[in-house]
């Protein structure tokens, strides 16, 4: 299927490894020119080099951290007026609740919250004046099912969601959209470094662990990265200009309810 969005211009944040580069990876094979985004240098360039081998359009990348003002300015003067933005970052560590600082709070919210918005608010408007532009936001699962010991980075990823719900409906007229997807458990090395944590402490065999929590799934397997790639650029095409303001949970049936 041609999505129809040769030629545009994409920021997809957080897109040097994961579910954001495969984002990336997607818009590029759809061809978009994509701004893709890390902080790390190393593992930045290596994933521009291979998202440049496997398509014909141009890759920027920019090594900064997202979630502060410096990270997003250098990322807006690669791409001041994309027509596509991915949000996405990495969120706070796993921790109970009766542990959290104000701080760390604080830093939560900012992180999987403000910075999104802090970005559409940068974006916006060009988009509504070209009467174009897809936003994305990369949130979790948890958003629906939350798990203990993620509940910060549950409430601000809930908290994004609440307040864009209103904002999307407001640009739609402009063929804005703005949706969110939810992963479930994607094969990706945040997941198994997870794996590998939690098998320790309990004392089991990573692959005996890893054979359990796939158990759980009604697909029987982990999500493929590509899978949510090709997803994600679906939702930035042509042919997703109906859809806005909806929640795409992506878990292989993990969740279990209708709506």
């Amino acid at each position: 299927m041609d999505l129809g969005i040769a030629g545009r211009t994409a920021i997809v944040c957080a897109s040097s490894r994961g579910l954001g580069k495969a984002c990336a990876h997607s818009l590029a094979q759809a061809g978009v020119n994509v701004i893709i985004n890390g902080r790390d240098e190393a593992t930045l360039a290596a994933t521009a080099d291979d998202i440049a081998a496997d398509t014909d359009v141009e890759i920027t990348p920019v090594a900064a951290d997202v979630s502060t003002a410096e990270g997003q300015r250098a990322l807006l003067a690669a791409a001041p007026e994309p027509d596509i933005l991915v949000n996405n970052n990495g969120g706070p560590p796993r921790k109970d609740y009766k542990e959290l600082t104000r701080d760390a709070m604080v830093d939560g919210v900012v992180m999987n919250m403000v910075t999104p918005i802090e970005l559409i608010q940068a974006v916006i408007d060009p988009m509504v004046e070209r009467k174009f532009g897809r936003i994305v936001n990369i949130t979790s699962a948890s958003v629906k099912r939350p798990l203990t010991g993620l509940d910060l980075s549950s409430g601000a990823r809930a908290g994004l969601t609440a307040f864009l719900s209103g904002v999307a409906r407001q640009v739609a007229a402009s063929n804005v959209t703005m949706n969110h997807i939810l992963p479930g458990a994607f094969d990706t090395d945040r997941l198994r470094s997870g794996l590998e944590a939690t098998a320790s402490m309990l004392g089991k065999p990573l692959d005996e662990f890893s054979a359990e929590r796939m158990a759980e799934i009604p697909t029987g397997r982990f999500g493929y990265p590509d899978e949510f790639g090709k997803a994600c650029a679906f939702l930035c095409s042509v042919h997703a200009g109906y859809i806005t303001g909806q929640n795409l949970l992506i878990d292989g049936g993990a969740f279990h309810g209708s709506f």
